[in-house]
């Protein structure tokens, strides 16, 4: 992930995504999750929501998400977020990222 902005307490972010990440929620933030190229999967407990290109999902604070592709796609998103929204949410994992380089 690269932050390519902020905007007042918000941060924009470009990301990769390729096969699953890792289950997470984030307490107090929302995270918005706009889709600039692929199809991303957002996985919830009780449900897959589909997202192609052009389209966005917002997952609300507190539910655990887990973003997803399919047959190995590599997926662009923008994630319009929080600045001190963790990049993993409440999980500490190989993947968590404290800070990104901008671009």
């Amino acid at each position: 992930p690269h932050l390519i902005a902020t905007v007042d307490d918000m941060q924009v972010i470009l990301a990769k995504l390729k096969g699953e990440f890792v289950w997470h929620s984030h307490d107090n933030e929302d995270e918005l999750f706009q889709v600039i190229k692929g199809t991303l999967y957002m996985q919830f407990r009780d449900k897959t929501v589909t997202v192609n290109e052009g389209e966005f999902i917002v997952v609300p604070k507190g539910v655990e998400h887990n973003p997803m592709t399919k047959n190995d796609e590599e997926v662009h998103v923008l994630l319009f977020e929080k600045l001190q929204t963790a990049h993993t949410g409440n999980v500490t994992h190989e993947r968590t990222q404290t800070s990104y380089p901008k671009i």
